[in-house]
């Protein structure tokens, strides 16, 4: 029996076709975007490229995927890339460990991926992303802040001009539309209100305002709609 042969009984043999010869995008390792491309490796997506440029942390222990004792200090596209090849050895993994931003977006964006996972955090490169992915009429997933989050069942699926109170959607669509884009690009968010506690704002850095808390599951589950989208467009395409 094939490792992935219960993908099968649910999506039949053309779907275990179709997600074996799409290629993947994604963007980010952290939180949301490990969890996002292990399941989209486990669905048996044939090719992933994944993109990072940090290195496992302890204080990533949390809530991160690839973060355990002994991964600390490992550049987490690495470590991602070695799960990968452990779940499916057919899958072709292309690893950047490099920092997206400026011309190597523009230059990524020009490859034709089947989908792409956005699971950036920080601001400046996540519009980006965002906006030359539709530039080039690329088909991406983007998620939100899972950050000061707890409640799961709030967690929706919607076009970035119909999400809502969320703060990093809000800087976003604010960026978008002075880019001329208010809508297309599908996002993965809450509007669940963060608590004022939950939020540090003596740990500053040139990308992020302010640090928030986060519990274990949240980040998990955003990556989790994240790539069930991207397997169930694949799918119906």
């Amino acid at each position: 029996m094939n490792w992935n042969s219960r993908t099968q009984l649910l999506v039949g043999e053309e779907g275990v076709k179709k997600l074996a010869s799409s290629h993947v995008l994604v963007v980010g390792l952290g939180g949301v975007g490990a969890y996002a491309a292990e399941q989209l490796a486990r669905a048996g997506i044939g090719k992933l490229t994944i993109v990072d440029s940090d290195t496992v942390n302890e204080t990533n222990k949390n809530r991160q995927l690839l973060a355990l004792d002994s991964t600390l200090s490992r550049p987490k596209v690495e470590v991602m890339a070695e799960r990968i090849r452990d779940i499916n050895p057919d899958a072709e993994v292309v690893a950047l460990n490099q920092y997206l931003k400026d011309q190597s977006i523009i230059d990524l964006m020009e490859q034709p991926f089947d989908f792409i996972v956005d699971a950036i955090d920080t601001l400046a490169p996540k519009v980006f992303l965002l906006y030359y992915a539709v530039q080039n009429k690329q088909k991406i997933v983007s998620c939100m802040g899972a950050g000061g989050k707890f409640d799961p069942t709030k967690i929706e699926i919607a076009d970035i001009s119909k999400s809502w109170n969320c703060r990093l959607a809000f800087y976003i669509r604010k960026r978008l539309h002075r880019l001329g884009i208010r809508e297309g690009i599908t996002v993965v968010f809450s509007p669940e209100k963060v608590a004022e506690s939950a939020v540090s704002i003596e740990e500053q850095t040139d990308n992020k305002i302010a640090t928030v808390g986060t519990i274990s599951y949240m980040p998990a589950i955003f990556g989790c709609f994240c790539a069930s989208h991207v397997i169930q467009r694949i799918l119906n395409s």
